[in-house]
């Protein structure tokens, strides 16, 4: 097949720096985007597991350590749902739409198999692809941003820090009082998270373009709290009494521990995440082929 030459398309790498033995999937994603003449540039992080761990050659690359410096045309994600919300924590609202290579496990974000790396890699090269646009989560804490990255793709959750006592969560909407929730903790998901944290805890599977955030308790005391679903214009806010003094916060997983003094508030953030579908053209393709809907396996 003859070289395919796109000078202008650039692309920057990110990947999982924990799986030695799938290093055979990052010499075809580097050897593919070569042979379509893509600018290529790596995460520092991820190119000195690239080079130290598995002594791979990427003399070819550039290594990026300010990620606000980029402007590329895509980022691929090279790993499971965990690496591509680490890549959607660096690309923020870069507005680089991120294809994800899976090579983990279920993979709702990333979603393409690495036998499809070739032909994932030539449909870029060719603009052969879908985009969906997901909504982001910002936190803040008394009413300023939560360290630096206050953003979740998937949830926040709020969590008891201890093994034995229920936490009470009161949680306003919009101004006016909601509920208090009695139990082990509350996931704040968006319709992406809606198939991970969300989905564990008994929540409702939710389409990305819904433009909704779903409410889900963890283990409630009462069993009339269910899953509730909003509009996503709406803010959350938090507070929270513990026998400790204290609770978790988990942002995609980005957890850290916080006085019951503090007040939590959750909101649609400004910017979006565009995610690149090349095989699963839409949600329902992906939910189709991940569990199993429509095939009786009897």
């Amino acid at each position: 097949m003859p070289t395919t030459r796109n000078e202008t398309l650039s692309v920057v790498l990110y990947g999982n720096t924990s799986q030695r033995e799938k290093s055979q999937h990052i010499v075809r994603i580097l050897n593919a985007l070569e042979r379509f003449a893509f600018t290529t540039f790596i995460d520092e992080k991820f190119a000195r597991f690239l080079q130290q761990e598995l002594s791979l050659d990427i003399s070819r690359c550039t290594v990026v350590a300010d990620h606000t410096q980029i402007r590329s045309d895509f980022a691929i994600s090279v790993g499971g749902d965990g690496t591509f919300l680490q890549t959607a924590a660096q690309i923020g609202n870069a507005g680089i739409p991120i294809i994800g290579i899976n090579t983990g496990h279920l993979g709702f974000l990333a979603d393409v198999s690495p036998d499809d790396i070739d032909d994932a890699i030539e449909a870029l090269s060719k603009k052969e692809y879908g985009i969906e646009v997901h909504s982001v989560l910002k936190v803040e804490i008394d009413g300023k941003p939560h360290l630096s990255d206050p953003y979740a793709l998937n949830e926040v959750a709020i969590l008891k820090s201890d093994t034995a006592s229920l936490i009470t969560i009161q949680t306003d909407i919009d101004q006016k009082a909601f509920t208090s929730y009695i139990a082990d903790g509350l996931i704040i998901a968006t319709p992406t998270g809606s198939t991970g944290y969300s989905l564990s805890a008994n929540g409702p599977i939710i389409s990305p373009d819904s433009h909704s955030i779903c409410l889900t308790p963890i283990a409630p005391h009462s069993l009339s709290l269910r899953p509730f679903i909003i509009n996503d214009d709406a803010r959350i806010d938090l507070s929270v009494k513990s026998r400790t003094d204290n609770f978790l916060i988990s942002i995609d997983g980005r957890s850290t521990t916080l006085s019951t003094d503090s007040k939590v508030s959750v909101s649609r953030a400004n910017h979006y995440i565009s995610v690149i579908k090349i095989r699963h053209q839409n949600f329902i393709d992906t939910l189709k082929d991940k569990l199993h809907w429509g095939i009786d396996e009897r």
